[in-house]
């Protein structure tokens, strides 16, 4: 593409943000994405996670999100090019789908090693366990 074709910075980001919304709008799965990300900020805040945790929960939710709009992004290419059940069509689409869930298990283990042993410590300190 000649730079004369191409839109403004601003067009871009507008492109960008119209596609994040359109997925949140349409997709149920970056809806639960963002109610677990909602989840960990407050437990985050109530556990007071250092810098470094903060660091890998961002970089997970980004990569977790990302993935599922280019997972939506194949998924809406391939109804484009066919509406026939095809074994292409299903190895893209699971694939893609395949790439969240990794993501969102690791994830999952990650929030676990970094939250698991302040909420023990919080249950502790509630029943009176010294520490």
């Amino acid at each position: 593409m000649s730079k004369e074709n191409r839109g403004s910075l601003k067009s871009s980001f507008s492109y960008a943000f119209q596609g994040i919304m359109t997925c949140l709008k349409n997709e149920r799965n970056i809806k639960i994405h963002c109610t677990m990300a909602a989840l960990v900020v407050t437990a985050g805040v109530i556990f007071r996670i250092s810098a470094v945790e903060w660091s890998v929960c961002f970089a997970l939710f980004g990569l977790i999100m990302g993935l599922e709009l280019v997972n939506t992004a194949i998924e809406a290419v391939v109804d484009l090019v066919t509406e026939e059940r095809r074994p292409l069509a299903k190895v893209a689409k699971d694939t893609a789908a395949g790439a969240v869930l990794i993501a969102s298990v690791m994830a999952a283990i990650s929030g676990l090693i970094i939250f698991l042993p302040k909420g023990i410590a919080w249950l502790a300190s509630l029943l009176g366990y010294a520490q």
